[in-house]
C-alpha cells in the first residue's frame, strides 16, 4: 500500500499536551492515532453525491490521507486535494472527522477507498463504493418493422438487449397476459407465462401468436424498463357462416352472419347471384363488421322488408394480399 512518509511533511496544528504525548518516544502511555468508526460501504445510483467519513482520535503530528485502493492514487491529504478530479473534495470538521466527498458519482468511481494515517507502520480503514445504473434497453439497427412479421408457419426472432449495473435480466411477456407458445418442428408446443433471455424466437408461428410482446429489463435498481414489440402473422382469409340456411317471413327483416379469420386486415363484402352483385348500405341493406380480435371479424348483413325476390343465395366474402375466401348462405321464406 502507498506510504505517506514522503508525501506528508510538517506537523498538524494540535494542542501542546496532545503533541507531547504523541511525540514522546518509548512513553508507555503513547496511545497513538485510533479509528473510532469503520468506513461505511456505499451503494448508490450513478449521478448521486456521496461521502466517506473517517473519524480518527489522538492524531497528534500525523496526517490523514485518502487513497483509491485499486490505483494506489493519493486523492487528498488532510484538507489538501492531490487529485485533479473536480468532483472530489476533502473536508475536516476541526476536531477528529475527515470526509472524502464525491459528487455526481460515475461508474469508474466504483472501488475501494482508504482512509490512511501515516504512522509507522501505517494505519488504515477501507470502504467500498458500488455505483449502480438502472437498466436501459438498447436500440438495435437490425430491429425494423419487418422483424416481427411472418406468414403462418414461419419463424420470428425478436432481440432485446439491455445495459445497466449490475447486468440486467431480460424477460419477455405477452401484453395481453396470455401464455407465450413455443412450438417445435414436430408441432409439439409448450406454454410459458414468461421467457428469459435477450432473444425470443417463435417457430411455426400461428395466428394466435399475433399481438404485443413486452421485453422487461430489471437489475434491482429502479426503475425497470420495458419495450413493446409487435408480432404479425399473415394468413389468407377463412370464413364460416353462423347458419348456412336461414328462414324468415315476408315483410320482416333478417340478419345473415359470418365470422372471418384473416390477417392483415381484409376487404370484406356481401354479394348476391353467385357473387355478381355487390350489396351496399342503404334503405334495403345494413352492412356492419365488428373486430372480435386482431385477426377475426364478425360480418352482418341485415335485409329489411323481405319480399319474395330477396330469397335465394347470398355470399359473404373476404380478400387480402394472401388470398380470398367466401361462404354461401341460403335465405328462404317461412310462413
Amino acid at each position: 500500500m502507498t506510504s505517506l512518509a514522503a508525501a506528508v511533511t510538517g506537523p498538524s496544528t494540535v494542542s501542546g499536551s496532545r503533541l507531547g504525548r504523541q511525540a514522546g518516544h518509548g512513553d508507555p502511555d503513547d496511545i497513538g492515532p485510533e479509528f473510532l468508526a469503520h468506513l461505511t460501504n456505499i451503494t448508490v445510483p450513478q449521478g448521486r453525491d456521496i461521502s466517506f467519513t473517517c473519524v480518527v482520535d489522538n492524531l497528534g503530528q500525523y496526517r490523514v490521507a485518502w487513497i483509491k485502493s485499486d490505483s494506489k492514487a493519493i486523492l487528498g491529504i488532510h484538507t489538501h486535494m492531490v487529485s485533479l478530479n473536480p468532483r472530489l473534495s476533502v473536508t475536516h470538521n476541526g476536531h477528529n472527522t475527515w470526509k472524502l466527498h464525491i459528487s455526481r458519482v460515475q461508474i469508474n468511481d466504483s472501488g475501494s477507498y482508504m482512509c490512511q494515517v501515516n504512522t509507522d507502520p501505517m494505519k488504515s480503514l477501507s470502504g467500498h463504493l458500488d455505483v449502480v445504473v438502472p437498466p436501459d434497453i438498447m436500440n438495435h439497427r437490425e430491429n425494423n418493422q419487418e422483424e416481427g412479421v411472418s406468414t403462418e408457419g414461419g419463424s420470428i426472432s425478436l432481440i432485446c438487449s439491455a445495459t445497466g449495473v449490475p447486468e440486467p435480466k431480460v424477460q419477455w411477456r405477452r401484453e395481453d397476459g396470455k401464455d407465450i407458445i413455443l412450438r417445435a418442428e414436430n408441432r409439439d408446443k409448450q406454454a410459458f407465462k414468461y421467457i428469459e433471455g435477450e432473444r425470443l424466437t417463435l417457430t411455426n408461428v400461428h395466428r394466435s401468436d399475433i399481438g404485443g410482446y413486452n421485453c422487461i429489463a430489471s437489475n434491482g435498481v429502479p426503475p425497470s424498463v420495458s419495450k413493446r414489440f409487435d408480432v404479425h402473422v399473415n394468413f389468407p382469409p377463412a370464413i364460416k357462416a353462423f347458419n348456412q340456411l336461414v328462414g324468415a317471413p315476408l315483410d320482416r327483416e333478417v340478419t345473415l352472419e359470418c365470422i372471418v379469420e384473416v390477417y392483415p386486415k381484409p376487404l370484406n363484402g356481401w354479394f348476391r347471384n353467385e357473387g355478381n352483385i355487390k350489396l351496399h348500405n342503404g334503405s334495403k341493406y345494413n352492412i356492419t363488421e365488428t373486430m372480435i380480435s386482431q385477426y377475426s371479424w364478425h360480418l352482418n348483413l341485415t335485409i329489411r322488408h323481405l319480399t319474395k325476390s330477396d330469397f335465394g343465395a347470398y355470399s359473404c366474402s373476404s380478400v387480402n394480399a394472401l388470398g380470398k375466401s367466401e361462404t354461401r348462405i341460403r335465405l328462404q321464406g317461412t310462413e
